[in-house]
């Protein structure tokens, strides 16, 4: 069987990562074209991966207008950038794999589920959580009844104190009205695979957060603009010096260095800090999403659950508490602890290990196995390897918007059916 051929809309650190799955399985896959517009990442990509320079382009529009010249398209362009090009790939006949959050309110993801339905394409859209060794694991486990009936769940997202200064305080996710939200912009993947593991997505939900702690107020005396300049820098967590430079200094040219500088070297790192947006302190930002936010669910058949994210924590693996009828469940991402209530006995069950569950680690293997699963099912046509499809994922995103609105109504909010 021949591989299957990939155009890569966005040759950002996902848009990469993404394509790095071909590299390592050449008998299934093979990148043949790149649209990117920051001339450094497009050409370091086409390099990478082989591709012809007329195959390199800088706008995703100049591959359209050649009509369907590959299987499927990987689109990983920014959030707000993603209705377009999903409408006008569909439109040509190819199977989309695409970045989460689909789109960010309801008109537009409704507008990408019709597009790919009106094409009879695929869409894979990217919440890794889904396919990573622990979490199929966990799924045969609660499917398999161990644990009886579900009647409520305790979830918890701990971004990392270092990750939350990265990403939506100094970084692109830093401010709702050039983004998205804090939940829609990194939670999305945490009600979509509650959704996955409870088996239908909530009926009712309410919520309550803000930022806290991430403002003026709390910046500390004499407290510089840049950390570059700062003389209490040495002793502040969030400060962009420890971070990045430790990153070089050790030669760890992934993310989140590599959002930072394209050239990994100390003069470069220094100029971006003293001149870009990664160098700023965090208490002198212009960042307005939540620093910590809690989401309380209800579900059909009458199971809670509740999800809380918070920036302060260390950078580790989400955990999860499943209470059933008949025993309990305990997870942390890499093991599983399944309590009996019959015979008051436990086991542990620890799947196969697959990376870091950072995106530098690959999601703790799901990155590649959402590649797996989206190649397979274009070289095969079977849609069932894909889990993340245009309906599930519609479902989860409307619970994010549902939620989002309790938390500025201060109500409890119907989650819209995605018929």
């Amino acid at each position: 069987m021949a591989p299957v051929t990939l155009l890569v809309v966005g040759a950002g650190d996902r848009g990469t990562g993404h394509a790095r799955w071909a590299l390592d399985h050449p008998d299934r896959a093979r990148v043949v074209a790149v649209a990117e517009p920051r001339d450094v990442r497009r050409t370091r990509f086409a390099e990478t991966h082989g591709i012809a320079p007329g195959n390199a382009v800088a706008d995703w529009k100049d591959l359209v207008v050649r009509g369907r010249i590959a299987d499927a398209v990987l689109i990983c362009t920014p959030d707000r950038l993603h209705v377009e090009p999903a409408a006008a790939f569909a439109a040509l006949g190819y199977h989309i794999m695409l970045e989460k959050p689909m789109a960010l309110d309801e008109t537009a993801c409704r507008e990408i589920v019709a597009a790919v339905e009106r094409a009879g394409v695929m869409l894979a859209v990217g919440h890794v959580l889904r396919y990573t060794p622990y979490t199929r694991t966990l799924k045969r486990l609660v499917d398999s009844g161990r644990i009886g009936d579900i009647i409520s769940v305790q979830h918890l997202e701990p971004v990392g104190f270092w990750h939350q200064a990265h990403s939506f305080v100094r970084g692109n996710w830093r401010r709702h009205d050039e983004s998205t939200s804090m939940l829609m912009a990194k939670s999305c993947h945490d009600l979509d695979w509650l959704q996955y593991v409870i088996g239908s997505p909530p009926a009712r939900v309410s919520s309550f957060g803000r930022l806290s702690h991430f403002t003026a107020a709390n910046r500390p005396e004499d407290a510089a603009d840049r950390c570059a300049d700062c003389s209490v820098e040495a002793g502040c967590p969030y400060s962009a010096r420890r971070l990045y430079g430790g990153m070089l200094d050790r030669g760890e040219h992934v993310w989140p260095l590599s959002v930072v500088v394209d050239d990994f070297t100390p003069p470069a790192l220094d100029e971006a800090l003293r001149t870009g947006p990664y160098g700023r302190c965090v208490y002198a930002c212009d960042n307005d999403v939540v620093d910590h936010q809690v989401v309380a669910m209800e579900f059909p058949g009458g199971a809670t659950a509740t999800f809380t994210m918070t920036a302060f924590t260390e950078l580790t693996n989400r955990r999860t508490r499943i209470f059933g009828t008949r025993g309990e469940l305990t997870g942390d991402g890499e093991t599983i602890r399944v309590y009996d209530f019959l015979t008051r006995t436990e086991e542990t069950v620890t799947p196969a290990g697959h990376g870091e569950m950072s995106a530098a680690g690959g999601h703790g293997g799901g990155d590649a196995g959402l590649m797996d699963a989206f190649v397979g099912a274009v070289a095969t046509g079977d849609r069932t390897l894909v889990t993340s499809g245009a309906r599930d994922s519609l479902a989860s995103h409307l619970a994010v918007l549902a939620a989002e609105r309790a938390r500025h109504s201060g109500t409890v909010e119907p989650v819209p059916d995605v018929s």
